[in-house]
């Protein structure tokens, strides 16, 4: 590599480069420290961390409530990465007396009307065939698991398997391990990809300064992976959620202790309980142009989820805001390797939070092998127990 020394400065070269400081990129550093890789040979490279789509997910770690028709392939994805999530917290934990915001109780999916009611119990069939955990409940039994809950829903269902994690919260705590550990932390952009051959030897910022890799690099970064130079070409596409944050009044017990979700009037809707005494309520879907939140989007969440939980109604607002979630075509994420040593790791769409936990073992398991081939991948399937195939890199290049 040659460099213009007027103009680039050449920072610490680093092992392991991971573009990207949400928790798809997070993860992977954990994994990297997890599978033995000194701290002094990570670095983190973002210029404003945990302030994209992470900050504003709802965290659900909701396998089986989640589930899309037509999205099948991702089932069996969600339910491992559902499974692997504990031991990611639990190595937090016993790192740090800071919060992750994660909770164990079972989620709540209850019926607006008939109609939606109809909606639930045809969703419960299809999460029943899959094999899925899905107890169907009487509306009575759903509001005595939760008395906040409306006394005109139609229909419930209980699913135990289905968890959260407050994602700010989690971020924070696991960016403190990895500082205090040793991890490097560059709040830069990063702007292009250098190759010698078909090995990435480095990665420029946008200050023009450059970093070494003697390792691997991993593209983390969502949407932003589209501009950075070295990158190939991404279907990828911006899809907005609009979400509000409640606080509980202190003197108030919360109107549920529980995720609550719910469809009115066929509207999907969440309602979760943090650990922090706020509420968070989600989550619209929208292609335009808007980043802020919408105020229509505002207004159904708040009325549909107050129809569901009347006692949000009481409680004191906080904020709204909007998020781009990264999307691919078929909704399945970008995963695999370009030359040697690039793990591309993107495209999680709604599910950015539920598959970290499998993203970050598969983006180190590709990042510590140099075959490239259907072999490397095989590999990575083994060391995350699940077949990854579907969401082969290779689909769109």
């Amino acid at each position: 590599m040659t460099t213009n020394a007027s103009a680039t400065r050449l920072v610490s070269p680093v092992g392991h480069l991971i573009i990207g400081a949400g928790i798809i990129g997070l993860t992977t550093a954990i994994e990297l420290l997890r599978h033995g890789v000194p701290a002094q040979d990570i670095a983190l490279v973002d210029a404003h961390p945990i302030s994209g789509a992470s900050r504003v997910a709802g965290g659900m770690l909701a396998p089986v409530a989640e589930v899309q028709y037509g999205q099948e392939m991702l089932y069996p994805l969600m339910v491992r990465s559902a499974e692997l999530w504990p031991q990611v917290v639990d190595w937090i934990r016993e790192r740090t007396t800071l919060p992750t915001g994660y909770r164990s109780e079972s989620t709540l999916v209850v019926a607006a009307d008939r109609a939606d009611a109809t909606h639930v119990s045809e969703l419960h069939a299809h999460q029943t065939h899959h094999g899925m955990d899905v107890r169907r409940i009487t509306t009575r039994q759903a509001r005595t698991l939760e008395p906040g809950l409306s006394p005109q829903l139609a229909g419930a269902v209980e699913i135990p398997g289905d968890h959260q994690v407050n994602p700010r919260l989690f971020c924070v705590a696991s960016l403190q391990v990895l500082q205090q550990a040793g991890v490097r932390l560059i709040k830069q952009r990063a702007t292009a990809l250098t190759f010698d051959s078909a090995r990435c030897t480095a990665v420029r910022l946008a200050t023009n300064d450059v970093v070494e890799v003697s390792g691997s690099v991993y593209v983390c970064n969502g949407l932003g992976a589209q501009h950075i130079a070295g990158v190939p070409v991404l279907p990828l596409r911006p899809v907005w959620g609009d979400l509000v944050r409640l606080a509980v009044p202190n003197d108030q017990p919360a109107p549920v202790d529980r995720v609550i979700r719910g469809f009115v009037e066929d509207r999907p809707i969440y309602v979760i309980p943090r650990t922090d005494h706020t509420i968070a309520v989600g989550a619209t879907s929208r292609e335009d142009q808007r980043t802020r939140a919408g105020v229509d989007g505002v207004y159904t969440l708040l009325r549909d989820a107050i129809r569901i939980v009347p006692g949000l109604e009481e409680c004191e607002f906080i904020e709204a805001l909007a998020g781009a979630r990264p999307a691919t075509p078929d909704d399945l994420p970008l995963l695999g390797k370009i030359g040697s040593n690039v793990v591309i790791s993107t495209g999680y769409f709604r599910h950015g939070v539920l598959l970290s936990a499998l993203a970050g073992q598969a983006n180190v398991a590709l990042g510590l092998t140099q075959d490239t081939s259907q072999f490397g991948r095989n590999d990575a399937t083994d060391k995350v127990g699940i077949d990854i195939s579907a969401c082969a890199l290779e689909r769109y290049l």
